[in-house]
């Protein structure tokens, strides 16, 4: 069983049980996550695909660790000028392991009460009379 799950606008396949490296976050270690843009969904016996995600279902995953990935170099030069620019960069992730399946709650449904219109009452002012009286005076 797994599932494509979309977060911080990357995808993501998804098991019960399985880590995933995603981009750093800023909760703490040890908080939840519910990840509820579920693209696609297969359980060995039939397979949902969302339009564009599916509704009343989530996976439950927890936040295990931060970290930074190995450093990337980044070196910029001209030919012949002179110019030489080293520099690099680490990003940082976070690692989250996925619990278990869990189905979104509906919301409670809200009575809703009858609402009637409101009728405008502004004035509408109509050009058409100015413009025959301007039409008759000039003549």
């Amino acid at each position: 069983m797994y599932a494509l799950v979309e977060f911080a606008g990357k995808q993501f396949k998804v098991e019960e049980g399985s880590r995933i490296k995603v981009p750093f976050l800023k909760e703490k270690i040890g908080s939840k996550i519910s990840l509820d843009k579920v693209l696609y969904f297969d359980n060995d016996k039939e397979k949902v695909i969302g339009n564009p995600f599916i509704k009343n279902l989530s996976f439950d995953a927890k936040v295990e660790e931060h970290g930074k990935d190995s450093k990337v170099i980044v070196f910029k030069f001209k030919r012949r000028k002179g110019y030489q620019k080293k520099s690099g960069h680490q990003q940082k992730f976070s690692i989250l392991s996925v619990n278990k399946l869990g189905t979104k709650k509906k919301a409670a449904s809200k009575k809703s009460t009858p609402k009637t219109k409101k009728t405008s009452t502004k004035k509408t002012v109509v050009k058409n009379q100015a413009k025959t009286k301007n039409s008759k005076k000039e003549s």
